[in-house]
């Protein structure tokens, strides 16, 4: 895994295929890995770049105050470490808050945005699950934490019929996690989120994504999003809870490389019937 050294610290960082560049984000786990189920499809056609946020994974374990904008921060670094001028950008959850503050504050780098299961700002319910997953954080191991994030990022019947994969996966994540301080503090970087105001200044072409057994984030912010940006349009996903991706990851393939490909945003009625609404 190559690495970027920024002046902030390391960024570790994975490149597949060649064509026009696609930044696919990870949420608040961190890793790039979580894009395995989609990397060789869409590393067919793309130049398809994922990284371990600082604090996670192989890049730098530094213990600061986490912030969405010094996640955007870190990402616009490890851009301009691989000179690339614009890109495609693909965000899950704290991914898709990274790549809401990429297109207000830099939209000369970003070309097509994808939304993909993320949200405004934090309300109360959001909150309260928040403070629930730190307070996990308070256990003498990680274990907790880990065991219980399957219920925030997947529908019961998934669990149900993935248990040893869960198991093997919960058990596998334990020894490289992040130091509770640092977990504590990328929570406290989702709660303090908030562009709200700033949606409207986007200009790239977006898809907001979600399903709609989305629990960690309801498709109602989905729905917030693509009111606020200009042009966006939505697409509700059925089922697949907050990690679609990796739940059904052929349906969301489905959904996001035909909107990549576009030369230019199509109108409403031309879409999938899936699409819910646009603006």
């Amino acid at each position: 895994m190559p690495t970027a050294k920024l002046s902030t610290g390391e960024i570790h960082y994975d490149v597949y295929g060649e064509g026009p560049p696609l930044l696919m984000v990870a949420g608040l786990g961190g890793l790039g890995a979580y894009w395995q189920p989609q990397i060789r499809q869409f590393s067919k056609d793309f130049r398809v770049i994922v990284h371990d946020h600082r604090g996670t994974g192989r890049s730098s374990r530094s213990e600061i105050d986490y912030s969405v904008g010094q996640m955007a921060d870190d990402l616009l670094g490890l851009m301009n470490h691989l000179k690339l001028d614009k890109a495609h950008l693909v965000g899950h959850s704290t991914g898709g808050a990274i790549g809401q503050v990429l297109a207000i504050d830099h939209p000369e780098r970003i070309d097509r945005l994808v939304l993909y299961a993320t949200w405004t700002k934090c309300d109360a319910f959001m909150r309260r699950v928040f403070e629930c997953r730190k307070a996990l954080l308070k256990s003498p191991t990680a274990a907790e934490y880990i065991n219980a994030t399957a219920f925030f990022l997947f529908p019961d019947w998934w669990i149900n019929q993935n248990a040893v994969l869960l198991d093997a996966a919960d058990a596998a994540s334990l020894p490289s996690f992040p130091s509770a301080t640092i977990a504590a503090s990328r929570c406290d970087a989702v709660m303090n989120f908030d562009r709200e105001q700033d949606l409207g200044r986007i200009s790239a072409p977006t898809l907001v994504l979600c399903a709609q057994d989305d629990f960690l984030t309801p498709a109602y912010f989905s729905r917030q999003l693509a009111q606020l940006i200009p042009g966006a349009r939505l697409q509700i996903m059925p089922r697949g809870g907050h990690a679609c991706s990796q739940v059904l990851p052929e349906e969301f393939i489905a959904a996001v490389l035909p909107f990549l490909h576009e030369d230019r945003p199509r109108p409403f009625g031309s879409v999938s019937q899936l699409y819910e609404g646009t603006n």
